[in-house]
């Protein structure tokens, strides 16, 4: 199949750290069709241009990871006609949800608190090591549907970054998309423009200070340790890639080679 020229990226007004993925290389030489594999923040608030940019993608389904709380915070996505809509929460909302009105509502002392001395990098690492160990279920799912008919599909969270950045790599390393890619993907995430904005209560000379900012940073960045510290539960857990997707997973060898019929060129 010829590949596709992927487009300019689209500046979304509402939605934020959108793109394909097309393009990612394979070990064997391959690479990720463009059209066919999405991920992005929430679509709840995406504008009436933004929902007919992504409704002209052809999307069969939209995988949102978001848990209830996330929901009732941000609002439920847009409908786009014809499109399939699967919320497959990656997390509890009762998991962190003191830890996450501290965020949006405590004081300088409090994040100090909860987020100096690494202690912010440190939630993010076991964060992504309990979703890719602990969700297996969901992340099976996820790899079923699309090597069934699920595809163009879309993945997204709140802000793209960890539970969908955690969902796209697992889809990444099932069809075979070299590691250092995966990485370099989920990066893209950390970049100004692509960052979830986080709403904090009181004002602006108190609310954004850059201590605060520089406190905070550690949840909204995509850092490099954090997608490996999953990697590494991956290995510590199954062994290797292969038996986590087989025995964790249970993907089959013949859905394996379906899921990499429908995504790569």
């Amino acid at each position: 199949m010829t590949q596709q020229v992927p487009s300019t990226e689209p500046e979304l007004a509402g939605v934020r750290n959108f793109r394909d993925v097309g393009g990612l290389p394979t070990t064997d030489g391959r690479r990720v069709r463009y059209g066919v594999l999405f991920r992005s923040g929430h679509l709840a608030h995406a504008t009436q241009e933004d929902a007919a940019f992504l409704a002209s993608l052809g999307l069969h389904t939209i995988f949102d990871f978001r848990n209830a709380a996330d929901q009732r915070l941000e609002g439920p996505d847009v409908e786009l006609p014809g499109v399939r809509n699967v919320n497959l929460p990656l997390s509890d909302p009762a998991d962190g949800a003191e830890f996450w009105q501290m965020v949006r509502d405590g004081d300088l002392d409090q994040l100090r608190a909860i987020l100096d001395d690494g202690k912010g990098a440190a939630r993010m690492i076991a964060s992504y090591r309990k979703i890719v160990t602990e969700r297996t279920a969901e992340h099976a799912r996820v790899l079923h549907a699309l090597a069934d008919d699920s595809v163009p599909a879309l993945m997204h969270c709140a802000a793209g970054k960890d539970r969908a950045g955690i969902s796209v790599a697992v889809t990444l390393l099932a069809l075979g998309v070299e590691r250092d890619a995966i990485v370099a993907d989920y990066l893209e995430s950390g970049a100004a423009h692509r960052r979830y904005r986080v709403r904090r209560s009181g004002s602006a000379h108190t609310a954004y200070t850059p201590e605060v900012m520089e406190l905070l940073d550690p949840l909204f960045d995509a850092r490099a340790e954090y997608l490996q510290a999953a990697f590494a539960s991956i290995e510590e857990t199954w062994g290797d890639v292969d038996a986590y997707l087989a025995e964790g997973l249970g993907l089959t060898p013949a859905a394996r080679e379906r899921l990499r019929a429908r995504l790569l060129d």
